[in-house]
């Protein structure tokens, strides 16, 4: 199984300069734990809820502080045509929870903990049940949650 397979869309700001408070907007709004950070069609960098919650206790002012000012930049990349297994060890090994995927210098998606954890969750299923589609486990909830405004 590759990354390709398993990867869900990344959510993108297309600027360095949006504040904070909008970053986390958008993160809620789409329920993900990460946000991808482009100037143009360059990739700069990304913001995670660990960032936000960092800021949020250091006192940081959320609606002046701009995510470039907040991002990491030098981020850890993977291919699409990475295998999952060896994707899975890149974020244990730095531990990271959200690993940008791009295709040269195109990101295509992220590969999350939850994407992961979905399918790994489809292949130990117990002998006789029906087989769980990681896609059941991870997108389509968290799909659900968006359009019912579940998001508490």
């Amino acid at each position: 199984m590759r990354v390709a397979d398993v990867m869900t869309q990344a959510s993108i700001t297309e600027s360095s300069t949006d504040t904070v408070r909008q970053a986390a907007e958008k993160m809620w709004r789409q329920q993900t734990g990460s946000i991808v950070v482009v100037d143009g069609a360059d990739f700069v960098g990304i913001v995670t809820e660990r960032d936000i919650l960092k800021a949020v206790a250091h006192g940081t002012e959320l609606d002046t502080t701009h995510v470039g000012d907040l991002m990491t930049r030098d981020v850890i990349t993977t291919s699409p045509d990475t295998a999952l297994r060896d994707a899975a060890r890149l974020m244990a090994r730095h531990w990271i929870r959200h690993l940008p995927v791009l295709k040269g210098s195109e990101v295509v998606g992220i590969l999350s903990q939850r994407d992961l954890a979905g399918v790994f969750a489809a292949l130990s299923h117990e002998p006789g049940e029906a087989e769980i589609e990681a896609d059941q486990l991870v997108r389509e909830r968290r799909l659900a949650r968006i359009e019912h405004g579940d998001l508490d």
